[in-house]
């Protein structure tokens, strides 16, 4: 090495041989901290950290930016409806009230930087990131790469069906599993896995998929404006996209594992009202919290019907239930569900 440590390096997946060498370094030390190595993509990075460097690494993920970074706030908990999260989230409380400009506008640093037009930014994205670097993992041309992103763009929010995507975009199943598999691991979606209770004999063991940025999300759809967006029949499903990215967030930002945490129920007779789902649940401590994430300033008790069926399992015990909305100010709507406004997260 001819720098001292400690030392940063950036973009460490082009010299991936460089980790015998810091793993020669780390041997012969008791020191920590010494190497800080980051990333565009994490995919190599993480399979030779895996093979040169491993139990020897602390891994943290990078997200886009949250609506606290935005909004400068310094509070760093992992969203939980417990009574001391809340407590202490309000003492950094502030309004969104630009709330569709941001789900729309997404949350890559770059648009917040400097002033870069939207559709400029996402393109070159597209073509230079996406289409360059992914599309080695994936090796499609360039057409079938981008029908493969706006397909599954257009399904954030949606339980995931390989067979519908395949038939869509023009190749097998196997091979959008793969290409999924890789849009996952380099932090593009976000793969909800369904709550596992042996109890729950009926539900639905599809995960959903969602994208992690509802920027390149609504780029990919073509919705171009805020407001078209707003008013579109995807409304309800970007917003959900985006409060589910904001509490993952919550919880990489603190540096916490959220795989085991964050979960989603449906069961399989489902009803037309929507009943027998719970969008969100938060495992903690034993504690199941079930989230509904409703587009809507007038929450009803009622959107919480199927929060009772976590009672049936055994051995966990359930919490507050939460309807994350657009409502003004914190209300409860029974004594175990509260309506709370996007800014508690």
């Amino acid at each position: 090495m001819n720098n001292p440590t400690p030392l940063f390096i950036d973009e460490v997946q082009k010299e991936s041989g460089i980790l015998e060498e810091i793993k020669r370094i780390v041997d012969d030390s008791e020191s920590r901290g010494q190497f800080i190595l980051s990333g565009s993509q994490k995919l190599e990075p993480m399979k030779g950290m895996s093979e040169s460097l491993a139990g020897r690494v602390s891994i943290m993920e990078l997200t886009g930016l949250s609506l606290r970074e935005i909004n400068g706030i310094h509070f760093n908990r992992h969203f939980i409806p417990k009574e001391d999260y809340l407590r202490e989230r309000e003492k950094e409380m502030m309004p969104y009230s630009d709330i569709w400009e941001r789900i729309h506008m997404g949350s890559y640093p770059e648009l917040y930087d400097i002033e870069r037009d939207w559709q400029d930014f996402y393109s070159s994205y597209v073509s230079t990131y996406l289409e360059r670097d992914i599309n080695e993992l994936i090796a499609a041309d360039s057409l079938t790469f981008t029908k493969f992103m706006t397909s599954v763009a257009a399904r954030t929010g949606e339980m995931l069906n390989y067979a519908n995507i395949a038939s869509e975009v023009g190749v097998s199943e196997p091979t959008i599993k793969n290409w999924i598999s890789v849009l996952e691991r380099t932090g593009i979606v976000y793969i909800l896995q369904p709550y596992s209770a042996s109890v729950l004999s009926r539900a639905i063991k599809t995960p959903k998929i969602y994208f992690r940025d509802t920027g390149l999300a609504c780029y990919l759809t073509r919705w171009l404006t805020a407001d078209a967006l707003k008013n579109s029949a995807v409304a309800g499903s970007m917003f959900e996209t985006f409060i589910v990215s904001e509490i993952v967030k919550s919880y990489s930002n603190e540096g916490k594992d959220y795989r085991f945490s964050i979960f989603y129920y449906r069961g399989k007779d489902r009803k037309a009202s929507g009943e027998n789902e719970i969008d969100l649940i938060i495992q903690e401590d034993g504690v199941l919290y079930p989230i509904e994430i409703k587009m809507t300033g007038n929450p009803k008790a009622a959107m919480g019907a199927t929060n009772q069926v976590l009672d049936r399992i055994p051995d966990k015990k359930r919490g507050m239930g939460v309807i994350l909305c657009l409502i003004d100010k914190k209300t409860y709507l029974r004594e175990n569900l509260l309506a709370l406004p996007i800014e508690y997260i």
